[in-house]
């Protein structure tokens, strides 16, 4: 599979090594000029590009870029492709959003209405990028790390679920784009190491008005 990967940032990163350790060609981009990134293509293995090119390049293209800068994607190279979101709100840095605080939309669906004509699926949001390229373990390992993944099209929520098992981490399927909120930034499941049990116990768990103290997943 080709995996096109917007942001070159520590979880674009990070899900590169992965995509190319789990046999899939990758190119990656950064919002400066591609030619910034040949060192790092050098050591990942993977190709570099614009945002547009690999855009085009992926049949799955994942977005790691800051959410302040979501408007700025490739929407029309991205119609009709599976883009995994990974994108967190952080008030601090994006400034706050109504809507988000007012719980009447969610972080995806957000990244959904840039994005008209993608097939958005949220996931690896919920893990620092650190513990990307050292958690994962093979399938069957107990108390294997789970990752919780939402979305609303049906094929492009099983491509993901596939390449979080490929990754080394048991897929959480945690509802549509609508239910995402429960797995994004300070709730209960928001980048804590849990095997499936416990994700599934935290997520059901998560309040929408309710969140962690800022920072404890960074422990």
């Amino acid at each position: 599979m080709k995996i096109g990967i917007l942001g070159a940032g520590f979880i674009g990163r990070a899900l590169a090594t992965l995509a190319r350790n789990s046999g899939h060609e990758v190119m990656i981009s950064n919002s400066r000029d591609p030619r910034t990134l040949i060192n790092t293509a050098i050591v990942l293995g993977c190709a570099v590009g614009t945002a547009e090119d690999a855009a085009k390049f992926g049949d799955v293209v994942v977005a790691a870029v800051p959410f302040r800068n979501i408007q700025a994607l490739p929407a029309a190279a991205l119609g009709g492709k599976i883009v995994i979101d990974t994108c967190n709100h952080y008030p601090e840095h994006d400034g706050r959003i109504e809507a988000l605080e007012q719980h009447t939309t969610t972080t995806s669906q957000i990244m959904a209405a840039a994005l008209p004509g993608a097939r958005v699926v949220k996931a690896f949001n919920a893990i620092l990028a650190k513990d990307l390229e050292t958690d994962g373990k093979p399938a069957g390992t107990p108390k294997r790390r789970a990752l919780p993944f939402a979305g609303d099209d049906e094929e492009a929520r099983r491509v993901v679920s596939t390449l979080l098992d490929q990754f080394g981490f048991d897929p959480v399927d945690a509802g549509t784009l609508a239910d995402s909120w429960r797995f994004e930034r300070a709730k209960p499941v928001y980048c804590i190491a849990l095997d499936r049990a416990g994700l599934v116990e935290g997520l059901a768990a998560a309040r929408r008005d309710v969140e962690l103290p800022h920072g404890s997943w960074r422990r």
